[in-house]
């Protein structure tokens, strides 16, 4: 059966691209990094793989505002040729920074509602770096397993998705657009450090109206082995590690 071919972007300041790189390995799947500006400078390259990841890390500084300047050059000579992809069966995967790329860019939430969602700094004002669980609220997201609940780790200082009102939070939650949402024990997603942002409805990721772009602020490239968990030693250990997950999900879907 052939490899799902994946493309990894890297950049000045992208710094999880390896781990990336390494789970789409473990996944099965077949990755290639690339520079950014060589995708740029031939967007045809895009043809050869099925999927394109933009990792984490702080691109270009997030001088301006957390990835903004990387979503600028999306947004001027990538948009159409990356729509094109989805449009032919292709996938999107934005990871963290990869994630605040993908809105800023115009490619998520999509269907009417980007302008209406951006990434802003995080309610407590400091960069958060914990554990969280995550609630997937979609059946759409060929990423995600329906009903999951995954722990993986957030780090940023940016985090927190907001809307044009609250309107557009019931939308993209109807539209299965909201992938996942940070959860408590209890299932609440409006406290502090369960939502460790202060994002609205708890969203930690959305995807498209295909279920094939998705981006969300926590890290599946950081739990692809058991015993990154901080608790992993009473936690089960006998299926994928919940970050793995994500990226076999996508693999699995590709080869079908």
């Amino acid at each position: 059966m052939a490899k799902v071919r994946v493309l990894v972007l890297r950049t000045a300041g992208i710094n999880c691209d390896e781990e990336v790189m390494h789970c789409w390995q473990a996944a099965g799947g077949e990755p290639t990094l690339m520079h950014l500006n060589a995708l740029s400078d031939d967007p045809a390259v895009l043809e050869r793989f099925q999927i394109v990841t933009i990792p984490g890390g702080f691109s270009y500084g997030d001088d301006v505002a957390a990835g903004a300047i990387f979503a600028q050059r999306v947004a001027s000579r990538l948009a159409e040729p990356l729509r094109d992809l989805v449009q032919r069966g292709g996938g999107i995967l934005g990871i963290c920074n990869g994630f605040q790329i993908l809105v800023k860019a115009g490619l998520l939430p999509g269907d009417g509602e980007t302008n209406a969602v951006t990434v802003t700094y995080n309610d407590s004002a400091k960069f958060e770096a914990r554990w969280v669980r995550l609630e997937v609220c979609t059946d759409r997201c060929v990423f995600l397993t329906p009903g999951a609940h995954l722990e993986m780790p957030v780090e940023h200082a940016e985090g927190k998705v907001v809307t044009a009102d609250d309107a557009v939070v019931s939308r993209l939650a109807e539209a299965g657009k909201i992938a996942v949402r940070y959860v408590d024990d209890t299932g609440r997603y409006d406290s502090y450090p369960a939502n460790p942002n202060g994002s609205e409805g708890g969203i930690a990721g959305l995807c498209d109206g295909t279920g094939r772009v998705l981006g969300l602020m926590p890290h599946p490239d950081r739990h692809f082995e058991h015993a990154h968990h901080p608790r992993w030693t009473s936690r089960r250990t006998d299926g994928p590690p919940d970050g793995l997950t994500v990226f076999q999900n996508a693999v699995r879907f590709w080869q079908s």
